[in-house]
């Protein structure tokens, strides 16, 4: 039987969590064959997230260092799956669809399978500010990282464990999303890219898409710079200041749908689906 992870980071999502854990189908993963742990990062919760996660059966890992990031860490340090899949505590990802998404996984032969949330279907799930701000970014993304990508700021992805082995993910923040994937890409994985359904947030958004959106901004700027090495006589740091200064400058451009024969010089390698796990 093989291994599964599911690894969930947890900030306050005490009206979410159990319904989440139990969307899992662990019972159809193991007629697949799968056995599966949920790991459920509790990063440092006030509202009883992570006693309610153990009581439903997950393995809780606490994290005190606030941050989408630094929860991953945790989560993927502990997870014991030889397949991880991850995705987030407030009821957006259709963790129901496991098995459909491990299945292209394996058929695809790919390391890497990220999700793609930002087709017509989901425009109802998603603030219209969020909505646009996902679109900036991914096609910055795909610019300066030449890939396909188009959902670069998804959080459900699934992929081998040895993947997180062999990459270089530093963002302790939001920006972890996407800089997973834009380092699997650098590192020579085969990622790809599948439509999910995404549903509304239970409970408040925590999100702010200026604010989080120029943060991001500056973590791509900088990762690419991080990529190509320091200039020379500058350090990183100097780099990072001026990758910060570089993003708070940008302006995103007006978005259209993007195909990926449109990535032009996209990474080989990096390949979209036109399926669904929906």
């Amino acid at each position: 039987m093989r291994s599964l992870s599911v690894v969930i980071p947890a900030y306050n999502e005490a009206e979410n969590i159990e319904d989440v854990i139990a969307s899992i189908p662990v019972s159809q993963l193991s007629d697949l064959g799968w056995s599966t742990e949920i790991v459920v990062v509790d990063n440092n919760c006030s509202d009883g997230t992570g006693e309610l996660a153990r009581a439903a059966g997950a393995r809780v890992v606490f994290q005190p260092e606030k941050g989408y990031g630094n929860a991953y860490k945790a989560g993927f340090a502990a997870a014991e799956g030889e397949v991880i899949a991850s995705g987030d505590a407030d009821r957006t990802y259709p963790f129901d669809h496991l098995p459909e998404l491990l299945a292209e996984l394996e058929s695809s032969g790919a390391d890497f399978l990220t999700t793609d949330r930002l087709h017509s279907a989901n425009r109802g799930a998603m603030k219209h500010s969020h909505f646009w701000a996902n679109h900036a970014l991914s096609f910055v993304s795909r610019l300066i990282f030449r890939h396909g990508i188009r959902d670069s700021q998804s959080g459900m992805w699934i992929f081998h464990r040895d993947v997180w082995a062999g990459i270089d993910v530093r963002s302790p923040g939001m920006a972890f999303s996407q800089e997973i994937k834009n380092a699997a890409v650098l590192a020579g994985y085969k990622v790809t890219e599948t439509h999910i359904e995404y549903r509304v947030r239970g409970g408040d958004v925590k999100l702010n898409s200026v604010r989080d959106g120029v943060r991001n901004l500056a973590h791509l700027i900088g990762h690419r710079i991080r990529h190509d090495g320091p200039a020379s006589g500058g350090s990183y740091e100097d780099q990072d200041v001026a990758a910060q200064a570089q993003a708070k400058a940008v302006r995103f451009p007006a978005m259209r749908s993007a195909s990926v024969s449109e990535a032009e010089g996209a990474t080989p390698g990096c390949q979209t689906g036109s399926g669904t796990a929906a």
